[in-house]
């Protein structure tokens, strides 16, 4: 899907501000609020935006402890074990990945010896090999799409994308 500047200023703006309302935003935009909440709803059936809940900080839940542990599975049986990890509360995300193993997953735990019962759960699933375990000391760029969004919405701005002047003529 093609997203052109008045995109990426939709989806910064919902980055700086995640809870102003959708009039408020047509308003800071400069752009009816019909055509504000048309570009939303297509955002969210095309895959660009995909939740609007809060983000949740699993250490202010109790579970300090961040952990990528790497499984490797027996030939076959991906989906399976793909399928177990789901049932593992701490497990906040799982990929499947080229090198050094077949999974990767994002693990958080209360402290290093529920990190170790975790991990023993996972070693005992069926078509787990084994795994490893890397514990991260902190956090250096925290998860973010803001830069991605502004350096995407300054290509669509050089190949001459929607900017949608402010009704106001005022400049941006």
């Amino acid at each position: 899907m093609a997203v052109d500047a008045l995109d990426t200023r939709i989806l910064k703006l919902l980055i700086e501000q995640p809870r102003t309302s959708v009039r408020e935003y047509a308003r800071i935009l400069g752009i009816a609020r019909g055509t504000l909440q048309a570009r939303l709803d297509r955002l969210e059936r095309e895959g660009v935006i995909t939740g609007t809940g809060p983000s949740l900080s699993p250490a202010a839940l109790g579970h300090p402890v961040l952990a990528f542990v790497h499984v490797e599975v027996t030939q076959g049986h991906l989906v399976e074990v793909g399928d177990a990890l789901a049932g593992v509360p701490e497990i906040v995300e799982a990929f499947s990945i080229t090198g050094g193993g077949d999974l990767l997953t994002r693990v958080v735990a209360r402290d290093a010896g529920h990190l170790e019962d975790v991990i023993q759960r996972l070693i005992q699933l069926p078509g787990v090999v084994r795994t490893r375990t890397e514990v991260a000391l902190r956090e250096r760029v925290p998860h973010r799409l803001l830069p991605l969004v502004e350096a995407i919405g300054k290509a669509a701005g050089a190949r001459g994308g929607s900017t949608a002047e402010p009704r106001d003529g005022r400049p941006r």
